[in-house]
């Protein structure tokens, strides 16, 4: 007698990818001027601002990890990139940077709760690169206003 195997249905699109997948919508393509990469090393901080983006109307994901969001801008190119700023390896203004150097039509928005912040911040200015900063905690009201302005 054989033994059936059933196979286990793919329903997470991290599983499938290793990216997360925090769209309602479906499989629809995305309006590009809503999506919104918001990454921190802290991964609940980053999937729970992800979920009130994604309530407030836009399209977005969450990575704990710099090089997750820039793998990603691969596919689907964010019309806005939210970090955090102190994150192990890459720092969210060298990502910022980065981000800019390649997509410099992409919105930035840092976001940290370290006073070391304000150096890596001053020696981005002196290099040209000028970034928007929310202080942790970040309240939504407070986020989702910056967004508006």
């Amino acid at each position: 007698m054989m033994n059936a195997v059933i196979p286990r249905p793919l329903t997470d699109m991290k599983e499938r990818t290793g990216y997360p997948r925090h769209r309602n919508q479906g499989d629809q393509v995305p309006d590009t001027n809503r999506v919104v990469f918001v990454v921190d090393d802290e991964a609940v901080i980053a999937e729970t601002l992800a979920i009130i983006l994604n309530q407030a109307g836009f399209q977005a994901s969450a990575f704990d990890r710099p090089e997750k969001a820039i793998a990603a801008r691969a596919g689907l190119t964010p019309a806005l990139l939210i970090s955090d700023v102190m994150m192990p390896g890459m720092t969210g203004v060298e990502l910022a940077i980065h981000f800019r150097k390649a997509q410099p039509e992409c919105k930035i928005l840092l976001f940290s709760g370290q006073a070391a912040t304000a150096d890596l911040l001053e020696k981005a200015r002196a290099e040209g690169y000028d970034f928007d900063l929310l202080l942790k905690p970040v309240h939504p009201a407070d986020l989702l206003a910056k967004l508006r302005s």
